[in-house]
């Protein structure tokens, strides 16, 4: 069997600069006095205060866009800006979990998380947010109402959480050892079968492994409504049959033989600029050319999502009810959604994140994001019942 048999895909873009435009004020958007009064308010509060934003920082791509956007939120605002690197964001709703429990209502230690899924569900949940905030910030103006910015895993966001990005689970590979890479599952596993051990995924609970469960389970199943609802524990194991048996297949060909698995997302790009991997897989559809432009990928390289779509969502900031700086970070937010900030983050040889805002107001490659099909995520809840059950089979 040969690689070249593999159906291809048609690696698309989409084309096209649209000229940038400040995330000052659109002299064309109605926005009434009592509300400019309002935010100026808002940006005077803020001067001098200190923002902690508690961030994953697992990519130094992210890191040193994060770094840039504190400099200018220091240089236009006055506020101090620190990105807090934590590895799993429900740390941080654990510490504030633990604040709401102590009645520390006021001068919290966080005082603003990048989050979605099932951290957005508890700590809605717990009361743990402040808001809704989202529409009166000035940037919302720009942002494309036609994304699903209004539900986070199926979850109303009720105002309380900002979108700052569009994540879309898809695969890399390099087309000039692998032409005609799989388009399903189905021919990922007759793939793993043909080329025994050039296959993987991340360890569950390792966000992208995770991701790769609840993507599988959606082809397999053909999106079975039940993935929609809270998870019902008599369904369950009816509903995953699928899932676990083509794992139980797939293990036995995969990368040391299933027994290991990739740690997250950089490794799998290490493994497949090492040649140990034929794919790598990603949220971002702009990862390989940052990857590229910082000579972690070979310039063949290439993304794509299988023939179904990809696993998509969008992820957000928000503000702890409790923040200390909860003007602060409003007006980071807002810098955040402007379309300077927006421009640069979706810049490919910055961070590619593809953007939340619509084309228009976007400059550079951030107006040429490739996106493409989405497949919604299942409810927040299948989440941690995918990765209890992957522990309990595979995890030791």
């Amino acid at each position: 069997m040969n690689k070249k048999t593999f159906s291809s895909f048609a690696l698309s873009t989409i084309l096209g600069l649209a000229p940038f435009q400040l995330y000052a004020q659109d002299t064309n958007t109605s926005q009434s006095n009592s509300s400019d009064i309002s935010w100026s308010a808002v940006v005077k509060e803020a001067k001098g205060q200190t923002v902690y934003f508690h961030a994953w920082g697992g990519s130094q791509e992210i890191n040193r866009y994060l770094q840039w956007a504190g400099q200018q939120i220091q240089q236009q605002y006055g506020v101090t800006f620190n990105h807090v690197k934590v590895t799993d964001i429900a740390e941080t709703s654990a510490r504030l979990l633990a604040e709401k429990a102590a009645g520390k209502n006021k001068n919290g230690s966080v005082d603003m998380v990048w989050i979605n899924g099932e951290n957005f569900k508890s700590m809605k949940e717990n009361a743990l947010l402040h808001g809704p905030f989202v529409t009166s910030l000035p940037s919302w103006q720009y942002v494309d109402k036609s994304l699903p910015i209004d539900v986070d895993f199926s979850v109303p966001t009720d105002g309380l959480e900002a979108p700052w990005g569009v994540g879309q689970l898809v695969y890399i590979h390099d087309t000039a050892t692998l032409n005609n890479p799989p388009t399903s599952y189905s021919e990922m596993l007759n793939y793993a079968q043909a080329y025994p051990g050039k296959l993987s995924y991340p360890k569950p609970p390792e966000f992208h492994g995770t991701s790769f469960l609840k993507s599988l389970l959606i082809e397999l199943t053909e999106n079975d409504p039940s993935l929609a609802k809270p998870v019902a524990e008599a369904d369950f194991a009816g509903v995953t049959q699928p899932l676990w048996a083509y794992l139980d297949a797939f293990h036995k060909v995969a990368w040391r033989g299933g027994k290991q698995f990739p740690a997250g997302t950089a490794e799998t790009l290490q493994l497949l600029d090492d040649g140990q991997l034929d794919l790598a897989i990603t949220f971002n559809p702009n990862a390989v050319f940052s990857a590229q432009e910082s000579g972690t990928l070979s310039e063949t390289t290439a993304a794509y999502a299988f023939d179904n779509g990809a696993l998509s969502n969008i992820h957000f900031l928000a503000i702890p009810w409790n923040a200390k700086a909860q003007a602060g970070a409003q007006v980071a937010i807002n810098f955040l959604l402007s379309p300077e900030a927006q421009s640069r983050k979706g810049d490919i040889t910055v961070w590619g994140d593809p953007s939340v805002l619509e084309t228009q107001y976007l400059q550079g490659s951030a107006a040429k994001s490739q996106q493409f099909k989405s497949v919604a995520e299942p409810h927040p809840s299948w989440q941690a019942a995918l990765e209890q059950e992957w522990l309990k089979r595979y995890g030791s």
